[in-house]
């Protein structure tokens, strides 16, 4: 399920990054290695005297059982490691067992002061999201090229939306979150449907609960229910499209996930008093 890389997704990332970059900056990281290893043999690497680099590494199948600061930990599904220089590493896949993970070694000035900014623990049970994986074979991908063909500005670029990528993953699981975990993978799952045809038993079921389970514990935390969170989202996307494009009202509404005009009218009036093409006038 995560051999495809949504291009979409990236460009999006890309351009994000883009204007949030400071002008005339220097590209001040570096991607020691970056890939995918699947064992079904047993495996075994140490690094006693310290990781030379940032190690980052994604259990997505399998099991394995990893030394990190000197505590022994087995890595399940869902598993992020996270390395600084310097740390104790010993990674081991026993034989009989089978163990698939993304791994990235990296370093630089910009990841010294993402790593510095927050507490990182070693390790963080994440969402095997696409968006993250999708980044991570994106950069596996840039890697591949020969030194003379790498876009060294979008590896770069790349690496940098995998580590604020990684950091969002976490923090979505913490418990410091103000709403509770399967109402963020549901707030999470509308954001990135919003502009499809969506039910809420789609919603329900990416949370992994029943229908009436979620729409109760998505009005108890949100204080807005599953549909008029979709609405709020879909109508913040089509702001944008009567903002910055040329596109006519219809397409909006059709490309925004309200279907038909009519309804579209109906909503964007209920929310913000005027009709859309009265409020398009006034941008």
């Amino acid at each position: 399920m995560y051999e495809g890389i949504n291009i979409d997704d990236i460009i999006k990332t890309y351009t994000i990054l883009l204007f949030s970059y400071v002008e005339g900056e220097a590209m001040d990281t570096k991607i020691l290695f970056c890939g995918y290893s699947y064992h079904t043999k047993g495996y075994y690497s140490q690094y006693k005297n310290g990781f030379p680099a940032y190690l980052f590494r994604l259990q997505t199948e399998g099991v394995s059982e990893v030394v990190a600061k000197g505590k022994k930990m087995i890595q399940e599904k869902g598993d992020l490691l996270l390395i600084k220089p310097g740390d104790h590493y010993e990674l081991l896949v026993k034989d009989g067992q089978n163990s698939g993970d993304y791994h990235l070694s990296c370093d630089g000035k910009w990841v010294n002061e993402w790593w510095n900014r927050s507490i990182k623990s070693t390790v963080s049970q994440i969402d095997l999201n696409e968006k993250l994986i999708n980044l991570w074979s994106h950069i596996m991908i840039e890697k591949r090229r020969p030194p003379s063909f790498e876009n060294e500005e979008l590896t770069d670029y790349l690496l940098r939306a995998l580590c604020l990528s990684m950091e969002q993953s976490i923090h979505d699981r913490g418990q410091s979150f103000s709403h509770p975990y399967p109402v963020i993978r549901m707030m999470r799952y509308i954001e990135e449907h919003a502009t499809t045809p969506l039910k809420v038993e789609e919603v329900a079921a990416h949370a992994g609960l029943s229908v009436s389970r979620s729409v109760h514990l998505f009005k108890s935390s949100v204080h807005k229910t599953i549909i008029e969170y979709t609405i709020e989202i879909r109508l913040s996307i089509a702001i944008e499209r009567m903002k910055y494009t040329t596109m006519t009202l219809e397409q909006i509404a059709e490309e925004c996930g309200f279907g038909t005009y009519p309804y579209f009218h109906k909503v964007f009036k209920k929310m913000h008093g005027i009709p859309p093409g009265a409020y398009r006038r006034t941008l």
